[in-house]
């Protein structure tokens, strides 16, 4: 079963993409291989990668930690329900995908503010025929607008899995972020999941570049240090193997030598 967008003013969002300024979800998608992007994006990704030329690696691994952890979510934990905010483009192996291998009746919420992501929403919503998904297109800054649209499609009295990959950094305000990421915590039924990823401040270059592609007027993205991405777990048990550079999350076997990134994350269980 596929749900279409729960915005009514879907054309008008049409109309609001920027393409004079550079926006991360393009750049992450260029990046990451995707089509879903313009010059403009381009330019800033080449420009972000000749001064952090692992932000690649870092794309990718944030990618392969995500299939990894919604696997294991899925699986291991049993977890039938998905809440992934900040859903950005879509590209291979997305949260529904990966979740919908492992149990195809997997229910999924995709929540994102952006126009192109709005445009590409349908590609988002191809789901099993057991199954669900949905688009909410919501501003973090507003958890509490989030939880009320996600319920229509989640039952928030059976365990849920919020995702934040990678988004958290888009609050500028630390105690804020804190504050949101608590706040949509504290909706979840207890048995519940926490995933998160976001980049650290660990590696002088990727601050340098950071620094640039904050200058070129786009949303600002703050690099934070693993000790302040840990307080976004407060309350939480984390799982093995706790917070830690993407890669190192419960690596396959058959993956690649694994190359430590300044991208940290985890798992953790809503007792």
């Amino acid at each position: 079963m596929t749900h279409g967008s729960s915005t009514p003013g879907r054309q008008a969002a049409l109309g609001k993409i920027d393409t004079s300024v550079p926006h991360s979800a393009r750049i992450w998608n260029y990046w990451m291989g995707g089509k879903d992007n313009y010059e403009v994006d381009r330019v800033a990704g080449d420009q972000y990668r000749e001064v952090a030329p692992t932000i690649e690696v870092m794309a990718r691994a944030s990618r392969a930690y995500l299939i990894r952890t919604v696997t294991h979510v899925a699986g291991e934990a049993g977890i039938r329900q998905f809440l992934d905010i900040g859903t950005g483009l879509p590209t291979y192996d997305n949260t529904h995908q990966v979740a919908q291998r492992v149990a195809p009746e997997a229910r999924i919420v995709y929540v994102d503010n952006d126009p192109l992501v709005l445009r590409h929403a349908q590609a988002l919503l191809t789901s099993t025929p057991e199954g669900v998904t949905d688009y909410i297109d919501a501003d973090l800054h507003e958890p509490d607008r989030i939880l009320e649209a996600a319920s229509k499609t989640l039952d928030f009295s059976r365990p849920v899995a919020l995702m934040l990959m990678g988004i958290l950094g888009h609050i500028r305000d630390y105690d804020e972020a804190r504050s949101i990421a608590r706040r949509l915590q504290d909706a979840l039924p207890a048995g519940s999941y926490f995933v998160h990823y976001d980049s650290t401040d660990t590696d002088q270059a990727l601050k340098q570049a950071q620094q640039g592609y904050d200058d070129t007027g786009a949303v600002p993205y703050v690099l934070r240090s693993p000790e302040q991405i840990a307080r976004f777990y407060d309350g939480l048990e984390l799982i093995e193997p706790g917070i830690v550079s993407c890669p190192l999350w419960r690596p396959e076997p058959a993956d690649a030598p694994i190359e430590k990134t300044d991208v940290y994350g985890g798992v953790a269980h809503k007792p």
